[in-house]
Order: structure tokens, then C-alpha cells, then sequence
């Protein structure tokens, strides 16, 4: 009503207007048309942005990117290196696998660490602090003097190193502007998968001319700067009220575990990596005749799913069209097949390329999905319980290599089979979540 009694027309009404806290929190999620608010996600108090807007999207995601390759790489860095490892110290190549392990489990334990903090300490904060650890302990695998000691050093690698995923996937989601966001997710979620190709081919190309120690000192520079570029970057951490104590951070672990619908996929998510890394440490442990001793045919092998990790940010707006759960459940059961054909038919370089840049597309396109529908069931504790999934998804890394160890001695065959049945059995844990919960 106007100062006269008479109601105003929709027209002349004046636009209603958001605080900008509310529209940067992680209510608002969605892509442009799709965009909606979800109402499990609880609401984080997020300053204004600085002068300027939102986060700057093309260096943000080009720091990020490279943080997230160069992190989710060091799990996959030492599969080239193990001959060279193997030949210093002494030791058989397939006792060097906990090398993978080691890592897989300092990574996967971080995620339950440091994932609830940044939501307490601040999430640039976390980052910062997060890539000048992961330098430092980077280093200091250098100067292992044999297995045992660098079994050690790894762990304590991967924790350091867990501390920027989860914080970093936690600003993406409430810096950058909101249309843009589930962009920069599925573009930051394909590059730690591409880290499998990316860091183990960086690897079989640098160990020849700077040795393994070499390969470790280099990803140990390259965080330092990332750690610089991040700063540069990024927007200043908000105000945060701490509320309870600390250990209250972690009090939603048990709830979540306890809900079937988060457990079944959270059992189902373990299958993915615990696969991925099984077929390319197979590679390099007990590939197929074609490409036993031809350095030149394993290099192509490792490369044939990058062209299949890049494509998916682009196909991101077509596959979300599909229900997460069914989108999951389908793309992960392709990779499941991709495998199983390729211990059918024992195809040779090519054949098998083509079929690992199905699997690679297959759980690259298939995990956001998971990853979405856990958000989806988790209610309050949305943060803590994608914490949950990837710790889930990097603990099932670090048994890939032992996986590839035990099937190494039937044949190549033998993995694929072996793998496609495990990733299968995860497929009907992720079929029966989605008949317990509601999305």
C-alpha cells in the first residue's frame, strides 16, 4: 500500500533485495536455470566480497586447479618411480606399492582432520597453511634413506597434503558467484582425478634425467609457489564465531555413519578409487605382453583417459539433466563393463586404450555424482559428511596397490576381472542407497 491506501501494482514494487551473506552461502546451489535453494545445506556466515565482486573465477581456478593436480597427484606419483626406488634400495618393486598405501592413508585420514577446521579456522587460512606443509614434507621424502623410513615420510606427506581439498572445495562453493559454481566444482573435481594421468606421466618423463628424489624435490617447489599464487588469489577469510568446542566438530561422524543411505554409497565410493589405482598400478606391475618392456606403450596407455577427464567439466550442464543416484549408478557400472571387456577380449595397445578412456570417463563423470547425492542426504552436517566420502573415496586409493599386488600374480586378465567385479559390487551399494534415501 502506498502512502494513500492504494495497492501497488507488481511493477512499481521495488526489487527484493538478498544480504549478500545469504546469497554466498551454501543454500544456493544449481546451475542457471536449475538454480535452487537447498534447504539441508545449512547457511555459513560469508562477509561481503571485497571491492570487485565475488572471487576472480579464471585465476582462482587456475591456482586451484594446479594445487589440485599437483595434491591428488601425490598419491599416483610414485607408481613410474618404483623400478627406480626399487633398484637404489634393493627391494621388490611389488614390496614398494605400500609407497601408495602409505600416502593413500595419511590422505584419506586428513580429510576426517582438517575438514570440519576450515569451517572453524577459515578456509584461506587452512589452504595456505596446507600447501607450505605439503612443501615441506614433500622435501623431506627426498632424504629417505630407505623403504621403511619412506613409508613414513609418506604418510605424514599425505596428511599435510589432505588439508587443501576439503577447504578449498568449501570456498569454491561460497566465494565464487553463484551461477558459476557448479563450474568450478566439476572443473576442480575433474583435476584431481586428472592427477592419476597428469602427475604419473610428469613422473615416467622426469625420472630419467632427474632420478625419483629429483621428481619429489620438483612437486615440493612447485607447492611453495602454488602457496604464493594462492595467496594472491584469494579473498580474505570472514569473521567466523566459533561455537562449542572443538571436538563438537566431529560429533556428526557417528549419526552420519549410522544413516544407511550415506553408509551404502559411502561403501560404495571406497570401490571407485580402490579400483582406479589397482588397474594403473597392475599397469606397471603385470601389464599385458604388448606393453612388457615399451615404455612408449605404457606412456600411451596412461594418457588415453586424460582427453575423457577433460571432457567431462564440458558435458557437466548435459549428464546433470539425469538424477544423481541414477547418474552414478549408470557411469560407474560403463567403467565396470569397460573393464570387464578388456579382460575379455585381451585387445592389444589401442583396443585397451579406448577401453580405459571408457573406465576413466565413466568414474570421472560418475563420482560428482556420488559426491552430490551425499550432499543431498546429509541434512545440518553437509560438510562434515562429504569429508566422510572422501576420506571414503582416498582410503579405497591406498588399498588399489595392494589390490594390483595380489591380482598381479594371475595375469592382467585376472585384474580386470577382479577389478570390474569390485567396482560392480559397488554399483549395488550405490542401486540400494538409492532406494533407502531420497536422493
Amino acid at each position: 500500500m502506498d502512502s494513500f491506501g492504494m495497492r501497488r501494482s507488481v511493477r512499481d514494487r521495488p526489487p527484493k533485495r538478498y544480504p549478500t551473506s545469504w546469497l554466498t552461502s551454501n543454500r544456493l546451489v544449481g546451475y542457471g536455470p536449475a538454480m535452487m535453494i537447498n534447504p539441508s545445506a545449512p547457511a555459513i556466515p560469508v562477509a561481503a566480497p571485497r571491492s570487485g565482486g565475488f572471487a576472480p573465477l579464471g585465476p582462482t581456478l587456475a591456482v586451484f586447479s594446479l594445487a589440485a593436480v599437483l595434491s591428488s597427484g601425490q598419491l599416483y606419483v610414485v607408481i613410474p618411480l618404483l623400478h627406480g626406488m626399487a633398484t637404489g634400495w634393493g627391494a621388490a618393486q611389488a614390496s614398494l606399492t605400500w609407497l601408495v598405501t602409505a600416502f593413500g592413508v595419511g590422505y584419506a585420514a586428513g580429510f576426517l582432520i582438517f575438514g570440519p577446521l576450515s569451517d572453524r579456522y577459515g578456509r584461506r587460512r587452512l589452504i595456505l597453511a596446507g600447501l607450505l606443509a605439503a612443501a615441506a614434507t614433500t622435501a623431506l621424502v627426498t632424504v629417505a634413506p630407505g623403504a621403511g623410513s619412506a613409508i613414513g615420510l609418506r604418510v605424514l606427506q599425505g596428511v599435510a597434503v589432505s588439508i587443501f581439498p576439503p577447504a578449498a572445495m568449501a570456498y569454491l562453493g561460497e566465494r565464487v558467484a553463484p551461477h558459476r559454481r557448479t563450474l568450478s566444482l566439476a572443473t576442480i573435481t575433474s583435476a584431481f582425478l586428472a592427477a592419476a594421468v597428469l602427475l604419473q606421466v610428469a613422473a615416467q618423463a622426469l625420472a630419467g634425467a632427474i632420478g625419483w628424489r629429483g621428481v619429489f624435490l620438483l612437486s615440493a617447489a612447485v607447492f611453495a609457489v602454488t602457496a604464493v599464487a594462492a595467496r594472491a588469489v584469494m579473498l580474505p577469510d570472514p569473521p567466523r564465531t566459533a561455537t562449542g568446542s572443538l571436538a563438537s566438530a566431529y560429533r556428526a561422524i557417528p549419526s552420519l555413519l549410522a544413516t544407511p543411505a550415506l553408509l551404502l554409497r559411502y561403501a560404495g565410493t571406497v570401490t571407485i578409487l580402490t579400483t582406479f589405482v589397482a588397474v594403473y598400478t597392475g599397469l606397471q606391475l603385470a601389464g599385458p605382453a604388448e606393453i612388457a618392456g615399451s615404455p612408449q606403450a605404457l606412456l600411451a596407455l596412461r594418457i588415453s583417459g586424460l582427453p575423457s577427464m577433460l571432457v567431462v567439466p564440458l558435458l557437466t550442464p548435459v549428464l546433470a539433466r539425469v538424477p544423481a543416484p541414477r547418474r552414478a549408478t549408470a557411469l560407474l557400472a560403463v567403467a565396470a563393463l569397460a573393464l570387464a571387456a578388456a579382460g575379455a577380449t585381451g585387445p592389444g595397445v589401442t583396443g585397451l586404450a579406448l577401453l580405459l578412456a571408457l573406465y576413466v570417463f565413466g568414474v570421472a563423470a560418475g563420482t560428482p555424482a556420488v559426491n552430490e547425492s551425499v550432499g543431498a542426504n546429509a541434512g545440518g552436517a553437509r560438510g562434515t559428511a562429504l569429508s566422510l566420502f572422501t576420506f571414503a573415496l582416498f582410503l579405497g586409493g591406498s588399498l588399489g596397490p595392494q589390490l594390483a599386488t595380489a591380482f598381479a600374480g594371475g595375469g592382467f586378465g585376472l585384474l580386470m576381472y577382479g577389478t570390474a567385479a569390485l567396482l560392480l559390487l559397488g554399483v549395488l551399494a550405490l542401486a540400494a542407497a538409492a532406494r533407502t534415501g531420497r536422493a
